[in-house]
């Protein structure tokens, strides 16, 4: 087949797949934000400064392995037609994908959400239309402004988009793409957290990173969170399929080899016997190379937080109740495959352990854990990060997992009305974490990767998503109505006092997490975004 004929084969795919999404964006803006928004102030859009991008309808990017192919999409919200034709590659900045301010006939929210919820397809996938014909999609899914694919980010990116698969065939089999390839990224190196589609791309971190950079890595952080997420797709795409186990039967190779090798990699960095094969370093950090000294009792010695920043302390808590909980989802899973006979004694003796440290005893009578403080303002909260040599961490960060998030992650382990949590969430959420801003403009959690004074939309959005408080929700809504500088979408932080201050103007993961939290208040509290 020409090279011709097989991009008019991309767009037609891509077509369909737009115009569904097209479909649910104009069902909720029709229905919920019909109201023209009068009172909105005029918006000088052609100044802008280094991190502010034009939000004119303009390219879906389209990065291929070893070139980038850009197609323009427009979306007209009163007619679900939607137009493509080819162009030229994208800038490093966001891709201009949807109609400005000034000519949207929505409120800002409506407008906001149908920039954001469809951003990753309209900007950051490449799906193998040829794979796909051949029974074996494969989806490379970017981060946004950096060319690379992590297993969290990807996983998060496509999460919003499940629900929508049981009817849209095209849609199941990219997201089926997408786990397929972290499967092979996966068994390409499961300490590593981002990688490339073409392996002959040479990473910049390598002559920087003491560590095995096997071709095709673009870093090789081990974080566990990492593994989790590809374990949390697994199951909720099975989930969302009614629990169609076709996909895994048919891949079943690949599946299981892949699994095995995420529970090898848990025990061995529980480190009962030595450190592992995984050693790391950057300019010296951390001093030694096997990683920050800890006491081996069970929990997961990582190096790493979902920011991609060093830990202090090895044993993450917000990670090791994700790793407890995506466990147990593979148990549910691997039992339904019957392939219990390959797994069940790995999983069971991680969560068995996991539960005793995570779901000590001593909590219920108020006595602190390896993992609890007692805090003289809050009473028993969690602590970010342990050794299990009595040393604490009392801080949350932005990303997810964080322990602001913990009830999203993992809601059959914490509930929201958890009195820990409840304890923890008020700490997280005040002063006294140390990475908790407040300005004249809006307040949330940040953290070190951008420093003081910037709070995260991740973190406003999750906010949002673990509380059942009506004025709290309002509250998130309006935070991120303000912060996301005319652009139309979310960014990966902002200035507290300044929000045109902000770093990423594209960054996927915290549009779809936005236009998840706004459909999920669609179907459970509509009355709040009147």
């Amino acid at each position: 087949m020409s090279p011709l004929l097989q991009l008019r084969r991309r767009q037609r795919n891509r077509l369909l797949i737009g115009i569904f999404i097209a479909i649910i964006i104009i069902i909720i803006c029709t229905h919920l934000f019909s109201q023209q928004s009068s009172s909105s102030s005029p918006v000088d859009y052609q100044s802008h400064d280094l991190h502010y991008a034009v939000p004119t309808v303009r390219a879906i990017s389209i990065i291929n392995a070893s070139t980038k192919v850009t197609i323009t999409t427009t979306i007209t919200m009163t007619d679900p037609v939607i137009t493509t034709k080819s162009t030229t590659a994208a800038s490093p900045n966001f891709p201009e994908v949807r109609r400005p301010i000034e000519k949207r006939r929505f409120t800002k929210l409506a407008w906001l959400f149908e920039n954001c919820f469809p951003n990753t397809l309209d900007t950051t996938v490449d799906f193998d239309v040829k794979a796909a014909s051949e029974k074996h999609p494969d989806t490379y899914v970017i981060t946004g402004d950096i060319d690379a694919m992590w297993l969290r980010d990807s996983s998060a990116q496509v999460n919003p988009y499940l629900p929508l698969i049981r009817n849209d065939p095209k849609l199941r089999q990219l997201i089926e793409g997408v786990l397929l390839r972290q499967c092979m990224f996966v068994q390409r190196d499961p300490y590593a957290n981002a990688h490339y589609k073409d392996t002959s791309r040479t990473s910049e971190w390598k002559q920087m990173d003491l560590t095995e950079m096997r071709p095709g890595v673009h870093e090789r952080k081990w974080e566990l969170d990492s593994l989790c997420y590809v374990l949390r797709l697994m199951h909720s795409y099975w989930k969302e399929v009614d629990h169609d186990l076709t996909f895994f039967r048919e891949n079943e190779q690949t599946f299981k080899t892949t699994i095995r090798i995420i529970l090898q990699t848990m025990k061995e960095q529980q480190r009962f016997n030595g450190s592992g094969p995984y050693t790391y370093q950057r300019q010296g950090h951390p001093t030694d190379p096997r990683g920050r000294h800890s006491k081996p009792n069970g929990l997961i010695h990582t190096f790493f937080r979902p920011s991609d920043d060093l830990q202090l302390y090895p044993y993450l808590i917000p990670s090791q109740f994700f790793a407890h909980h995506t466990l147990n989802l593979l148990l549910e899973l691997v039992k339904k495959l019957e392939w219990t006979a390959d797994f069940n004694n790995d999983i069971l003796s991680l969560t068995s352990v996991l539960h005793d440290i995570l779901f000590n005893d001593k909590m219920t009578n108020n006595s602190e854990t390896s993992i609890t403080v007692s805090h003289t303002k809050y009473g028993f909260i969690y602590s970010y990060e342990t050794d299990g040599l009595g040393h604490t961490n009392l801080m949350d960060d932005s990303n997810i997992p964080s322990l602001l998030s913990l009830p999203y992650l993992c809601p059959n382990d914490i509930p929201k009305n958890h009195s820990i949590y409840q304890n923890t969430r008020k700490f997280v959420l005040s002063t006294d974490n140390p990475w908790f801003f407040k300005g004249a403009a809006l307040e949330g959690n940040g953290g070190p990767h951008v420093g003081p004074s910037m709070a995260w939309p991740l973190a406003i959005i999750m906010r949002g998503l673990t509380t059942n408080d009506d004025e709290e929700i309002r509250s998130c809504i309006k935070m991120l109505q303000k912060s996301h500088a005319n652009t139309g979408f979310m960014h990966e932080s902002i200035d507290v006092n300044n929000p045109r201050h902000f770093t990423r103007s594209w960054f996927a993961w915290a549009n779809s997490l936005f236009g998840e939290f706004i459909w999920k208040i669609y179907r459970e509290k509509p009355h709040l975004l009147n």
